[in-house]
Order: structure tokens, then sequence, then C-alpha cells
């Protein structure tokens, strides 16, 4: 594996590799973090050996609290890379996540919301830490649908009506919330998630290879959306974003402190139902 600026990659077993976000100052979505991911994949893709992914942050108060509203023409230009202009989408890239041999694991502690929660969504499993973990789709809180798999994912895992709560709703889930509702696989302890992630990856590394792929391969063919609905989700949010309504209400956040480290993006979805 190359060196990246916004991923810490740390091995230690040959079968089992953990990818930490560190892109300071918040672990926002913009065009480095996204440009080491495509490289990052492609990467992933080309390792016979790996088995098992695990994804964290190396940040404990926040995984990924969604895109830098400042950068979307840069990020989305390295999103690009990975497929071409035609899927240059967010979506497109977590969904290449999705589709990769190795195994995914999202360990989840601080907040995973918009495009951050739909980076965990695009993992096969997600665990979360019970004293810290917050998901949240505050898309259309901003005015526009969410645009990068979460309305795939979350129809899927949670049903018609949970999802309908949790997109339209806005609002944050903690990480007991999210286990109900089917967003996250279980809420741990902080103590214990760790351990339990790595006994998890370790059970699964030991297990024939081909098993394990052909199996992955085979609950994606069942519960993956098709492509084309990444790229329509993609299509209709970059329609929304443009607009004068999520445009004046994004500068409104930005006003009170939206992408800074405090109060404001520690209750986002809180406080975007204010607006």
């Amino acid at each position: 594996m190359q060196e990246y600026s916004t991923l810490r990659i740390r091995q230690d077993d040959q079968r089992i590799m953990t990818a930490a976000i560190d892109a300071p100052p918040m672990n926002l979505i913009g065009p480095a973090l996204v440009r080491d991911l495509v490289g990052f994949l492609d990467a992933l893709e080309a390792d016979d050996e790996v088995a098992v992914l695990v994804l964290e942050s190396a940040d404990p108060d926040y995984f990924v609290p969604h895109v830098d509203l400042t950068k979307v023409a840069e990020y989305t230009a390295e999103a690009a890379k990975a497929g071409g202009p035609e899927d240059a989408s967010l979506g497109m890239l977590w969904r290449k996540l999705s589709q990769v041999p190795v195994v995914t694991i999202a360990k989840l502690r601080g907040r995973a919301r918009g495009a951050g929660s739909e980076l965990a969504l695009a993992c096969d499993m997600r665990f979360a830490a019970r004293e810290n973990a917050v998901l949240g789709q505050p898309e259309v809180g901003f005015g526009a649908p969410p645009g990068a798999g979460g309305v795939q994912h979350l129809a899927r895992l949670l049903g018609r009506g949970r999802a309908m709560e949790a997109l339209l709703g806005a609002a944050d889930f903690d990480a007991d919330e999210a286990e109900r509702y089917g967003w996250i696989n279980r809420a741990l302890p902080d103590a214990e998630l760790d351990d339990f992630v790595a006994d998890l990856a370790r059970r699964i590394a030991s297990f024939p290879a081909d098993a394990v792929r052909a199996t992955k391969a085979v609950v994606n063919e069942l519960t993956l959306a098709p492509a084309d609905a990444y790229r329509a989700d993609a299509k209709r949010f970059r329609h929304f974003v443009a607009s004068d309504v999520v445009q004046a209400r994004i500068a409104t956040l930005f006003g009170q402190g939206l992408q800074t480290r405090g109060d404001l993006e520690r209750d986002l979805g809180g406080r975007i139902g204010s607006l």
C-alpha cells in the first residue's frame, strides 16, 4: 500500500487491514480524502491477501461528519477518477467500496452524518460505540435529498416507515437507536468495541477466502441497489444543492458555526430543525 495524506493504513495481520480516516480538522469529505479513497480502493481490489478491512476514524469525535460544502466541485472531480465523468459522485465511489471482494467493517466513534453515514452504510457491517456514536442523514433539513446511497441503503435496512423517519426527520440517532432500527449491526460499550471488531475480523479472515468472497457477492446481488439508482440519486442531489433554498440554508448554518468543532456540529441534527 502507498502512503496517503488522509488515511492511516495499518496491517497487523496479513489478512486484516485497518484504515483510519485522519483528515483534520474534523474529517470532512474533501478532495484530498476522496483522492486517497479512490487510490486506496484501487489498491484494495488488486490485493489478493487481504480478507477484511476495518474502517475507523483517528478522531474520536468525528467519524466523518459530512462533505466539505465549500469544495463540492473539487471532491466530485476526484471521485470521477474512480469510474469516469458519468460516475463522478460519492455514491458511485461508495458503491465501489461495497463491491470490493474484501469484507468491510465500519467501526464508528463520533459523528457519522450525511455522506459520512453513507460511507459507513456502504461497508458490509457497522459497529458503533454506545457512548459517543451519532448517525444522521441531515440532507432534507438542508433542502436536498441524500445523494450518496443513503436512500438506497436505509430503505432496505430499516424498512419503509423507519427509513422515512430517518431521512425526512433529518435527526440524529444515537448508537442504541441506530441498532434498534437496523442502521448498524450492534451498539457496544466503547471499551469493548475494538476487541469485538478485532475478534470478528480474525474469525472471518480465518475462513476459506473463496467461500467468504462468494457469499459476499451473493448477498450484494440480493441487497445492493443497481448502479443506475446511485447515479439518479447523485443527479437529484446536485440539482437540489444548486438551488437558492439550499444555498440560503447552508449560508445560515455557516453563520452559526457549520464545519467548525463547535456546538452546531455537535448537535447538527437538533439545530437543523430550528432553521
